[in-house]
């Protein structure tokens, strides 16, 4: 059984210190601590720049230390994303390449030759086949993404390197989404037999590929990070890095993934918003939110380098995720996520006093409905259809995920 496993670890730039304090203790120390004593074991990884310098100024630089010692004994590859988790199919193409190159910098300062450019994990694994060109050109090989983006007319083998259609030779790897939410779930059988018990249906010349957030192995699950390492242990299964499997494999055929996150329901692709939660055209508080951040991008003085700056970490995907009551909410990042855009349009030297006032409105807007959603209950509202929808695409049944 050949297991290609998948960590994303991030925390916003904003993050509060004790939050980042918290979830390294919890989770990041008890991970890679971990992981280090076991010779066999084979991750692929991407932690993003902003995380990094986090753990540089909270004194975890430990952690670095780590991850840089599971990349040089090769237990670990580290991967290629946008340094301040934008999300990119809805950036201007010059943005997308910035935050990219950003992160690689951040890369490379921390783990130097250990960080080699090879994997590409777009931020909520949104994908769009621009997403991907700008990753090629930018001289990287693969990319990872949700089985929902595998065209639904075709049927996946689990034998097979597939690449995107014109992309010369461009690899796309998917995760397997039911394989991935039975280890996270901390469910009864997210235990080493029942997850064992799945893989064993698979053939030994087929490879599953899972992914999922770091912080749920002693965070968001306590505990949950000891079957992470039984796993690693378990002879029964080959674990293999995503570039390693590459290699490995040598079936190819092409294929044409279609725009999708890793949170994306068959709802979203029959209504036409692959990025649903974070871009939903009846939701009024993400369309302001995006109408912003273009103005932020269009009038930034980019020359201002203090402003160049604010304006790369405002860019981060999570104002639309808790803005989305999807059943994500919260208030406290809505507005500051507003707020720092509205900042930056305000401080500009390029920008005009229409461009201001316009700034000021949005913010005013995005705030003042995010409080009245909050207020009059329309969130709650919208938080309980949405895990209705949920428990129908990932229906329990016998303590597993049918979907």
């Amino acid at each position: 059984m050949n297991w290609v496993n998948f960590l994303h670890i991030y925390q916003p730039a904003v993050q509060k210190p004790e939050i980042v304090k918290r979830i390294t203790n919890e989770a990041y120390s008890k991970i890679f601590s971990g992981l280090l004593k076991i010779e066999r074991c084979r991750l692929t990884l991407n932690i993003s720049g902003a995380l990094c310098e986090l753990l540089k100024k909270n004194g975890r630089e430990d952690i670095l230390r780590q991850i840089r010692e599971l990349a040089e004994k090769g237990n670990m590859e580290i991967v290629g994303s946008a340094k301040y988790h934008a999300f990119l199919p809805l950036l201007p193409e010059k943005e997308m390449e910035r935050q990219i190159i950003l992160n690689e910098e951040e890369l490379k300062k921390h783990f130097g030759k250990n960080w080699k450019k090879g994997g590409f994990f777009p931020p909520e694994m949104a994908y769009s086949k621009k997403v991907a060109e700008v990753a090629k050109r930018l001289g990287y090989k693969w990319i990872i993404v949700d089985e929902t983006a595998f065209p639904e007319e075709e049927k996946m083998k689990k034998d097979v390197i597939y690449e995107i259609e014109g992309m010369g030779g461009f690899a796309v790897f998917f995760r397997r989404r039911k394989l991935s939410f039975k280890i996270l779930s901390a469910l009864a059988e997210s235990s080493l037999s029942g997850i064992l018990e799945a893989m064993e249906s698979e053939d030994e010349d087929n490879y599953s590929v899972t992914a999922m957030d770091g912080e749920v192995f002693g965070h968001h699950r306590p505990g949950l990070e000891k079957l992470l390492f039984d796993l690693m242990r378990e002879e029964k299964i080959k674990p293999l890095t995503i570039s390693e499997t590459l290699k490995t494999f040598k079936k190819r055929e092409s294929v044409e993934p279609r725009p999708s996150t890793w949170v994306s329901m068959p709802r979203d692709f029959k209504t036409g918003q692959p990025y649903f939660r974070w871009d939903n055209k009846d939701n009024k508080i993400q369309q302001w939110q995006w109408r912003l951040l273009n103005l932020a991008v269009e009038t930034a003085d980019k020359s201002d380098a203090g402003l160049r700056e604010a304006l790369d970490r405002a860019l981060g995907s999570d104002q639309f995720w808790w803005s989305s009551a999807r059943p994500w909410w919260s208030l406290e990042w809505i507005e500051r996520g507003a707020y720092d855009l509205k900042k930056i349009v305000k401080n500009s030297a390029t920008a005009g006093k229409k461009e201001k006032e316009t700034a000021e409105e949005l913010y005013r807007k995005i705030v003042f409905t995010a409080l009245s959603w909050q207020r009059n209950g329309l969130v709650d509202k919208l938080s309980r259809n949405e895990n209705e929808e949920t428990r129908e695409h990932l229906e329990e049944k016998n303590g597993a995920f049918n979907c």
